[in-house]
């Protein structure tokens, strides 16, 4: 079978069980439930001018033109670091890309020879893919079951020099989240772990000032790479994480996707320091976020269907691929923007709907909203 037959043989098998994927375009008149803008902040016209009115020349540069090694440095970029640090409490802060590159980066760069990483069996594939580059010895333990966690910890953890533990905040898929002091209790047991903390999904969301679930659980200290993505509740794009001085330092000399990539352009920078000082007065719109997460998990559970989420994400448990295409179609027809989540994205058989609830949801809108899942 040459080339160009297998490939089309592939793409038939993916169609044959409703997988094949195909770019959708940003909805028009639509209510969106698949993007990320926790916050609204995409659609705040206010907020963006007056980011504008502020910037400086440097600021406006739109582009690097190089890595942060080869003269795509800037300003810009060891601001928003060091405020990131300040904001945290840590010793440093390092900005990447995208989460992508952050999650890739981070075990390849630091795992030692005789790392052993552990990690929740619901990690992003971000995270995935970045233990499977480190070719470090794994194990994912079952979802949220840190009594599992422990029992591997046991059994493995004395035979090695420390043991990589990696987490969401909130999970990407059903909205659940961590026991983050449950994870920092296994940590204070067991004096060879370093806990990861994936916060995509918590920052801008989560905490009095929006910096995430482990600073609302005070616990962000005890966290030794927190990584925060700025794509999604920021209305920006970019990763960070936040960590010791000399961990950063290694990241700089050994993490590809930061070392190989361009620099983000100064004013994406600055736009995302902008937002990191407005988070502070935001705390109404995670307030009515959050909330309409809760009513919308309630009102799923009580017609039937399973729904764990404890966030601003909230699965609508459908099943077969068939049926998830189906459901999307209904909610389309109803005005909502709401695309099947399929395997391998999610495990055969739980295809769903993936909700994902911004503050910029009208009432009107949210309450056709809650009549939609009763159906």
């Amino acid at each position: 079978m040459d080339f160009a037959t297998r490939i089309e043989a592939e793409l038939g098998a993916l169609r044959a069980r409703d997988c094949l994927r195909a770019l959708p375009r940003a909805p028009e008149g639509l209510a969106d439930l698949s993007g990320n803008d926790y916050l609204g902040l995409l659609a705040d016209d206010a907020l963006r001018e007056a980011f504008f009115a502020q910037l400086t020349p440097g600021e406006r540069r739109l582009g690097a033109a190089g890595s942060r090694l080869l003269g795509g440095n800037s300003p810009e970029a060891e601001a928003l670091e060091a405020d990131l640090a300040a904001a945290y409490g840590a010793e440093a802060a390092l900005f990447f890309g995208s989460g992508y590159h952050a999650n890739t980066a981070i075990v390849p760069a630091l795992a030692g020879p005789d790392t052993l990483i552990l990690a929740d069996r619901l990690c992003h594939a971000s995270m995935v893919d970045g233990i499977r580059a480190s070719g470090r010895r794994f194990f994912r333990y079952r979802h949220n079951d840190l009594a599992h966690a422990r029992r591997l910890l046991e059994r493995h953890a004395g035979g090695h020099g420390e043991v990589i533990v990696m987490t969401e905040s909130v999970f990407s898929m059903d909205g659940d989240r961590a026991d983050l002091p449950a994870l920092v209790a296994l940590k204070r047991d067991f004096p060879n772990v370093v806990l990861c903390l994936d916060e995509a999904h918590g920052v801008g969301v989560f905490g009095e000032t929006g910096l995430g679930c482990a600073h609302e659980a005070g616990l962000h200290g005890a966290i030794d790479l927190l990584v925060g993505t700025c794509g999604k509740a920021w209305g920006s794009l970019g990763a960070y994480v936040v960590c010791r001085r000399a961990v950063r330092d290694l990241l700089v000399n050994r993490a590809r996707p930061f070392i190989f990539t361009t620099a983000l352009p100064p004013i994406n920078l600055a736009w995302t320091r902008f937002v990191l000082h407005a988070f502070p007065k935001m705390a109404e719109r995670r307030r009515r976020v959050r909330a309409m997460g809760r009513r919308l998990a309630e009102a799923i559970r009580a017609s039937g269907r399973p729904c764990g989420s404890e966030s601003q994400i909230v699965p609508f448990m459908v099943g077969s691929n068939a049926e998830a295409a189906a459901e999307a179609a209904r909610f389309r027809a109803a005005g909502f923007h709401a695309l099947p989540i399929r395997p391998p994205t999610v495990p055969e058989g739980t295809a769903r709907l993936r909700l994902s609830l911004s503050a910029a949801l009208p009432d009107d809108a949210f309450g056709r909203l809650l009549e939609l899942v009763d159906g």
